[in-house]
């Protein structure tokens, strides 16, 4: 049995099975509620930005414009395609639609297993600030390792239930965190900053090379930067994800996705404006310096205290725990749909599509829990400290995951010219399906580069093996994706005709 790669024509598609879940659970608020938590804004805020003044000193805010316009600009064609495929596979659908079964199920493996080491290293940073705020408050010392079990166990629960108790609770953390961060930068900026409100922390130029970050650092990294600023948005491109799960998909995405980006943007420069202008030009860099080496539990905190008041501070501590467990429970949640989608299509075991009474992906959802433990424990076996909890698993793993959505954002944007100048071509615009998408390939595959080249500076030693062999790890986890790929087309050619053509709209 032949079959091409690429888009068949619809009347050569074989059948489909039935196999969704629940429709018309979400509305827009619910899904930019699973969208935006799963960027976390205060989980962001108080890991991501001490990251990119790390790398770009006091223009940690421009390293944040940077990645609002390249996202944005990805942004364009991703949801031109979100608009003609409607699947809980995202990348992993737009992929096969678009360059053909073969690379898409590598996509589908590599972001999956990405998505697993994202909620694996939240929860890391959670167990850190969980274990650093109790502390503060009673005295009493936990590891932070019991946070995470703890956590991890709890949103295991929460998996059998129905998604609209998930978006409710991820709604209410969400607000609150805005609201924190809103109060800082209003109250920074209220005071006119330590020394003015100067112009060059918005300046992209200042990114690289950038003088405060090598005085303070010995280096300064763009790498370092950018990837903090785009791990801040990880999550963003779920909108698609709960496309069947949404009362109005396409236009959901687009208002979701959209709203997303910029949004964040929006919020995620002003905060780290503040930071800046709150420390000083001269002292950003120093005070991430000294919190790095355990003066603070967040730099953050000392800026809540002078700025706002203790009250702030107390809050921020909690928030920066509830932030962490939402964020770690929408990274667990995207997982889970990129398993259950790769199951339901024959690519990993038939089981991992059951879904519960209530419609959830609960097998695959089982599944999350054991790979993301699993994960856990090795990190705390390497070290348990609390410390290594967020300079360790918090940072190591994302960065092997960023690097990884990184390059499948790239394939999908040329996954998108490709379907609309074949497939869909009733659809091509020069702009939206064609130069954005390109404009935003360049963009990820530019960031993918200064990530590997400035990996060790992040690190703190290039020679752990996790860091070292990064490069080689993310191409290998696309080709696992391949194998299984190229092995259903010689032995389940049946199946293999299916991959990417799940469609929710077809009836049973």
């Amino acid at each position: 049995m032949a079959v091409q790669e690429g888009v068949a024509p619809a009347e050569a598609d074989p059948p489909r099975q039935r196999q969704g879940l629940a429709e018309g659970a979400l509305g827009l608020p619910g899904v930019i509620f699973c969208i935006v938590t799963g960027a976390a804004p205060m989980t962001a805020m108080l890991f991501n930005v001490p990251v990119a003044v790390q790398g770009a000193g006091y223009a940690a805010p421009a390293a944040f414009l940077l990645a609002t316009a390249a996202l944005t600009v990805f942004s364009v064609g991703y949801i031109a395609m979100s608009r003609r495929v409607t699947s809980a596979g995202g990348f992993y659908t737009f992929v096969s639609r678009g360059l053909g079964r073969i690379p898409g199920v590598g996509s589908g493996v590599l972001i999956a297993l990405c998505y697993l080491l994202f909620s694996a290293s939240v929860l890391g940073v959670m167990g850190y600030f969980a274990a650093t705020g109790v502390e503060s408050w009673t005295g009493l010392r936990i590891p932070a390792w019991a946070y995470m079990a703890a956590g991890l166990a709890v949103m295991t629960a929460l998996a059998w239930f129905h998604i609209e108790l998930t978006t409710r609770i991820l709604g209410v953390s969400l607000v609150l965190e805005v609201l924190a961060l809103l109060v800082l930068a209003g109250g920074v900026l209220a005071h006119g900053g330590a020394h003015g409100l100067p112009a060059r922390p918005l300046n992209p130029g200042e990114v690289f090379g950038n003088a405060g970050a090598t005085r303070t650092f010995g280096t300064a990294a763009a790498g370092v930067a950018l990837f903090a600023a785009f791990w801040s948005w990880v999550g963003f491109e779920m909108a698609p994800n709960y496309a069947e799960e949404s009362r109005d998909p396409d236009r959901i995405a687009k208002a979701a996705t959209y709203g997303s980006v910029i949004g964040l943007g929006v919020l995620y420069t002003l905060v780290s404006y503040a930071f800046v202008a709150g420390w000083g030009l001269d002292g950003a860099a120093q005070a991430v310096k000294d919190q790095f080496a355990g003066r603070y539990d967040s730099a953050f905190y000392p800026l809540a205290d002078t700025f706002a008041g203790h009250w702030l501070v107390v809050m921020m501590q909690a928030l920066a725990i509830t932030s962490c467990f939402a964020c770690a429970m929408a990274f667990y949640n995207t997982g889970s749909r990129y398993l259950f989608s790769l199951a339901r299509e024959g690519v990993a075991p038939a089981a991992l599509a059951r879904t519960s009474r209530h419609r959830s992906p609960a097998a695959a959802s089982m599944t999350v829990t054991v790979l993301v433990g699993g994960i856990v424990l090795g990190f705390t076996l390497h070290d348990s400290g609390t410390e290594a909890a967020l300079l360790q698993l918090g940072t190591w793993a994302p960065l092997m995951g960023v690097l990884g959505i990184l390059g499948v954002q790239a394939l999908t944007s040329f996954a998108v010219v490709r379907y609309f100048l074949t497939t869909a071509r009733d659809g091509f615009h020069w702009f939206t399906t064609l130069v954005a998408p390109l404009v935003g390939a360049a963009a990820m595959i530019g960031a993918c580069l200064l990530l590997i080249a400035n990996r060790a500076v992040l690190a703190g030693d290039g020679r752990v093996p996790f860091i070292r062999y990064l490069p080689e790890a993310v191409p290998a986890m696309f080709a696992l994706g391949v194998a299984v790929a190229l092995w259903l087309r010689a032995r389940r050619p049946e199946r293999y005709a299916l991959l990417g053509r799940f469609d929710p709209a077809l009836p049973e």
